[in-house]
């Protein structure tokens, strides 16, 4: 039952906002999680922002935020990298934010071909070049390292439709080099059982609201939790009828969840 929920694992783009723009209800709803006793988790796939660049994001948006607030891709590839390559050197494809993230866990990251290099990471980047395409090519081509990737998340919701994320970003990778990357974010469950783990609140008390039924609505299912989809996003009403992934609830907007579990 809504009602019982206390745990709210939030999707940020398309779900609450749209570019820099919140969507109708955002401040509301996160009021209300906050009025009940409630916390609430932004667990994104966009790794173009690390955790810092975030809490200043929301601090615009008038939402009341802390470092653990958000379990992002690239956090989560983070710890991931720290666990598997203790002092091996990672070439990486992402923003300068998601570079900063990965150096402030210590982990070796390159941009350049360099010799020692042990894994390819590849990140949502907004500040892509061909350059980059190209160098991780010739690395994926001639060289036995390992291959990741933060998120397999297609496209990214903004303000006029959609722009290709992570996965086309790998798609196009793939095209080129026949090999596909190890995702870390959501769909995988691990980002659930971290944020369990983190709060103490059980599976029953948690819910995940995202507009993708592919990556968050899945993550939810795999991660053994309830799942509302909104369709502010990616996700339509019709997808419903033709998906493995089925959300427990469907609402046209975070504001028609809110006066939902409000009232």
């Amino acid at each position: 039952m809504l009602k019982d929920k206390k745990l709210f694992l939030l999707d940020i783009d398309g779900t609450i906002a749209l570019d820099t723009t919140l969507i109708d209800g955002t401040l509301e709803f996160m009021e209300h999680v906050l009025s009940i006793g409630g916390k609430y988790i932004f667990i994104t796939n966009n790794s173009t922002t690390s955790i810092d660049d975030y809490i200043k994001k929301f601090e615009k948006f008038k939402i009341k935020v802390d470092a653990t607030s958000f379990v992002t891709s690239s956090y989560a590839t983070a710890l991931y990298l720290k666990e598997n390559y203790k002092d091996k050197k990672i070439f990486v494809l992402g923003t300068k934010s998601f570079i900063q993230e990965l150096k402030s866990f210590d982990i070796k990251v390159t941009e350049e071909q360099e010799d020692d290099i042990s894994c390819a990471v590849v990140g949502f980047d907004n500040e892509l070049n061909y350059k980059k395409i190209e160098d991780i090519c010739e690395l994926l081509t001639t060289r036995n390292i390992d291959y990741i990737a933060t998120n397999p998340d297609l496209v990214c919701p903004t303000s006029f439709g959609f722009i290709p994320d992570c996965g086309s970003i790998c798609q196009m990778i793939g095209n080129a080099v026949k090999r596909e990357p190890i995702y870390i974010g959501k769909p995988n469950k691990a980002i659930v059982e971290m944020c369990l783990k983190q709060t103490g609140y059980s599976k029953e008390e948690a819910l995940v609201i995202g507009d993708r039924l592919y990556t968050d609505i899945a993550c939810g299912i795999n991660g053994g939790v309830d799942t509302a989809v909104l369709f502010t996003g990616e996700a339509k009403k019709e997808d419903l009828a033709d998906t493995e992934f089925k959300p427990t609830y469907s609402f046209e907007s975070i504001k028609e969840l809110y006066e939902e579990v409000s009232v």
